[in-house]
């Protein structure tokens, strides 16, 4: 049996977009990788995905989980940016358009594609203060520039993986609706501790055992926060819009 979403004024290609990301996840589950809902059928406007049922959360589970998280980044992707191999099309972080124009490195890629231009929607939406744009912009600026790069190679990340998108089933955990695309392997992590997730200390102790973490990562959480929160910033209220400059400021002191 399907579960089926519908949505008669779905942008063109959104359903197809999110299937070509489950897709494109779904490669690294043959190695281990994190388990995604199949996709029984996809069409303008509608998509039918395998039915998950969904059952308690368990530390076992996500233990699983975090290992099974470590695969899927290391699964890699074309470039920073890239979108899921294969498609050509549009691509989306909820129902908002989210570039993916590869880039040879992750600094301007972040910046460029996944906080600025939903800095500039919250700014005209009024949730970010003319003070607060500046000091975002700034970081912004650093984080272009390469302050944060480090070497990684891109990870085949989820891309919108909060708590609603990681469903503990029977079967273990299953990932639905991702916004999957080349990026860091820490902005996952960070965008489910933003969020908060069933025992996030056992998903991210495996996750490092299995792929241990370059140290520091817990001090650049807001910097991977960076995409979430402008995002939210953009269309759910001025609070995301503090959230987001706390988080810029929190980044730009790591450079100090």
């Amino acid at each position: 049996m399907s579960f089926v979403k519908t949505r008669p004024d779905a942008s063109d290609g959104f359903f197809e977009a999110e299937a070509a990301g489950l897709a494109w996840l779904a490669e690294a589950t043959v190695g281990g990788g994190a388990r995604v809902a199949g996709v029984d059928e996809v069409a303008p406007g509608r998509i039918a995905l395998e039915e998950i049922h969904e059952t308690r959360p368990t530390a076992d589970a996500a233990t699983a989980f975090g290992r099974a998280l470590a695969v899927t980044h290391a699964a890699g992707a074309a470039a920073f940016g890239a979108p899921p191999t294969g498609w050509s099309g549009p691509t989306f972080i909820g129902s908002r358009p989210m570039r993916t124009d590869p880039k040879p490195t992750w600094g301007v890629f972040y910046a460029q594609q996944r906080v600025l231009p939903y800095l500039d929607i919250a700014v005209r939406a009024g949730t970010v203060t003319e003070t607060e744009e500046r000091r975002i912009r700034d970081t912004c600026d650093a984080i272009s520039h390469g302050a944060f790069d480090d070497g990684e190679t891109p990870a085949r990340l989820h891309g919108d993986l909060w708590a609603g998108n990681v469903l503990f089933s029977h079967g273990g955990v299953v990932l639905i609706d991702p916004a999957a695309h080349g990026g860091h392997r820490e902005t996952d992590l960070a965008m489910l501790a933003l969020f908060g997730c069933p025992f996030l200390d056992d998903i991210v102790a495996a996750y490092d055992e299995a792929a241990p973490l370059r140290s520091g990562w817990q001090e650049r959480v807001p910097l991977h926060q960076l995409h979430p929160l402008a995002v939210h910033a953009a269309g759910h209220g001025r609070s995301y819009g503090v959230a987001l400059a706390r988080a810029a400021d929190a980044t730009f002191d790591l450079l100090t």
